[in-house]
């Protein structure tokens, strides 16, 4: 171990330690991780974890990733230090946090993944998730739907490493790539699900087309956001329509008020709660999920049922 991954795991052991609850010495404790507290999808997942926590009677310990590999490893380090019961995480790469959560198997601590997977990692207790593949297959369909003699497309991708990036981009291609004479893919990039590269990353792709693109398709909202306002910025808002991914309120909005076209609602929050019920069921009662795999369908949310999103009454 070097010396700079001991004093982030020596940070991160006192860091738990303080924010382990005082309750937690007389009931089940579980350690509740997410990628990164600055984007307001992994906050909204957070505080459904923490409240099903509070509903299951187990105390949850909160670990915010900081978008780092190594911070996240070192969260889980400390969190087996500390002798939780059980872990709830959404795996910042599928293969960085790999060796980590063997560990944490190993030790006979049950792990369950939410929202991400993680890869080559036997005696997983569980995933829930969102099945990301059909969710990026919604994203092509409406836009075929909107677009039935064709389209040409950018493509804003998520971060490189993260499953739902991959898994979205599959569902994606699953269906445009039959139609490649009708719907033209000008460019995909990277926007690493942050919204100021979906700005800056869209402002160079408008800048190096001769043509304006039909439909920017962003693999998240926050995406989605940044390019809808680089959109703005050429005054191509008319002529542009633009779906994220997500469903977040600030999206809802959008959408409601002419601003993105559409969004995938991915439904975090039901995702949370299962997680937390199916770690806790089994802390409980040693009863393994069947299947171990359970997937939510995600759908297209538009201004015609935004009443179907899960977080329509945050929306101001």
């Amino acid at each position: 171990m070097t010396g700079s991954l001991q004093r982030t795991l020596l940070g991160a052991v006192l860091a738990l330690a303080v924010a382990l609850p005082a309750a937690a010495q007389d009931k089940k404790t579980i350690l509740t991780s997410v990628p990164n507290l600055g984007f307001p999808f992994f906050v909204h997942m957070m505080n459904e974890l923490k409240s099903e926590a509070q509903k299951q009677g187990v105390a949850a310990t909160e670990s915010d990733g900081q978008n780092s590999a190594p911070k996240q490893t070192a969260d889980v380090e400390a969190a087996l230090v500390q002798k939780v019961d059980g872990i709830v995480i959404s795996p910042i790469d599928v293969n960085a946090m790999a060796p980590v959560l063997s560990e944490a198997v190993e030790a006979g601590v049950p792990v369950v993944t939410i929202d991400r997977r993680v890869t080559g990692v036997d005696g997983i207790l569980a995933h829930v998730g969102a099945d990301n593949v059909l969710g990026g297959e919604a994203q092509a369909k409406w836009l075929i739907a909107a677009y039935p003699n064709g389209a040409t497309i950018v493509n804003l991708q998520g971060q490189p490493g993260a499953s739902p990036a991959i898994d979205r981009n599959k569902g994606l291609h699953n269906v445009l790539d039959s139609q490649k004479d009708k719907y033209k893919i000008v460019v995909e990039q990277t926007a690493n699900f942050a919204r100021d590269q979906g700005l800056s990353v869209t402002e160079t792709i408008l800048a190096g087309l001769q043509t304006p693109p039909d439909v920017i398709v962003a693999a998240n909202d926050d995406m989605a956001l940044g390019a809808l306002e680089a959109v703005r910025g050429r005054n191509l808002q008319d002529k542009i329509k633009i779906i994220g991914f997500d469903a977040l309120p600030e999206a809802l909005g959008s959408i409601r008020d002419g601003g993105m076209a559409g969004t995938i609602e991915q439904f975090p929050g039901g995702q949370s709660r299962q997680a937390v019920d199916v770690l806790v069921t089994f802390l409980n009662t040693k009863k393994k999920p069947d299947p171990a795999v359970i997937l939510l369908t995600p759908i297209a949310i538009t201004k015609a049922n935004l009443d179907k999103a899960e977080r329509i009454a945050e929306v101001k």
